[in-house]
């Protein structure tokens, strides 16, 4: 018989090593962002010539993020396990909004978003949806229903869903703003904007983190440290504008948690 190919999918040890280094590489990534804002959005400079529409890159670069976790949980046969259901219903309620409800709700005058752009939050996803596929469903480190009693099942689940129905509330009054006065911006209010600038990315920020404690997984620990990597600074950026643009912007909103930052 020839030998059996070894695999990052079929070999751990390989899969524990790609997923510490894809860890790591959120610190350079957070730094360069300290410096350098994402270009999309309110932050595009306008010299970014290859520009695609807002709603497609949505679609395109967060389909991933529902397609392949939910691949590897069909293939390894994870309806056998509450456990392992329980983890991609928690991950479709997150991603089955953002890929293909979200990008239906943006305003027509949302602005584009560079291809570049796009491309990169696409290999995200796709690196971290087969990470997630890879070591919950494939790999998984917890499968007997004893898990969902577990205290950080629990727990991770409260805050995962404080975080989820933060951001929810957030994007719901962003997109409301944008219907309400589109083609400009304006101070968002009410919810958690009383206290911060960017309420969506802190419900974010906590969904993940939620999750990396409810799951107990090395994919779930970098996929939250990429989030604060990603939204700690664009937190900080937006925030700065919106001084910049509104003098009467409330002096005591903080960019991302309430009374501290």
């Amino acid at each position: 018989m020839p030998p059996e190919t070894t695999t990052v999918a079929t070999d751990p040890n390989w899969l524990a090593t790609l997923t510490w280094v894809w860890l790591a590489l959120a610190l350079p990534i957070a730094a360069c962002l300290c410096f350098v804002n994402a270009p999309y959005g309110r932050h595009n400079p306008g010299t970014w010539r290859r520009m695609i529409r807002a709603r497609t890159a949505w679609l395109i670069m967060e389909s991933p993020a529902v397609l392949l976790p939910a691949g590897a949980f069909v293939w390894a046969r994870g309806w056998e396990s509450p456990v392992l259901g329980g983890f991609l219903a928690i991950w479709l309620l997150h991603y089955v909004h953002r890929a293909w409800i979200y990008p239906f709700r943006l305003a027509k005058t949302s602005s584009p978003m560079p291809v570049l752009l796009m491309l990169m939050g696409l290999l995200f996803n796709l690196i971290n949806g087969s990470l997630h596929g890879t070591w919950l469903f494939v790999h998984p480190g917890v499968i007997g229903t004893d898990w969902l009693g577990d205290w950080r099942f629990a727990t991770g689940a409260v805050v995962f869903g404080i975080g989820f129905v933060i951001n929810l509330d957030s994007c719901n009054r962003l997109l409301r703003l944008r219907r309400e006065k589109p083609g400009e911006y304006s101070v968002p209010c009410g919810g958690m904007f009383r206290w911060v600038s960017c309420p969506n990315y802190l419900g974010e920020i906590t969904e993940w983190i939620g999750w990396a404690l409810l799951t107990w997984s090395p994919a779930g620990l970098a996929f939250a440290a990429w989030t604060m990597a990603n939204l700690v600074p664009r937190a900080r950026a937006h925030h700065r504008w919106y001084h910049a643009q509104f003098p009467d912007y409330p002096a005591k909103r903080k960019a991302l948690l309430p009374g501290l930052f």
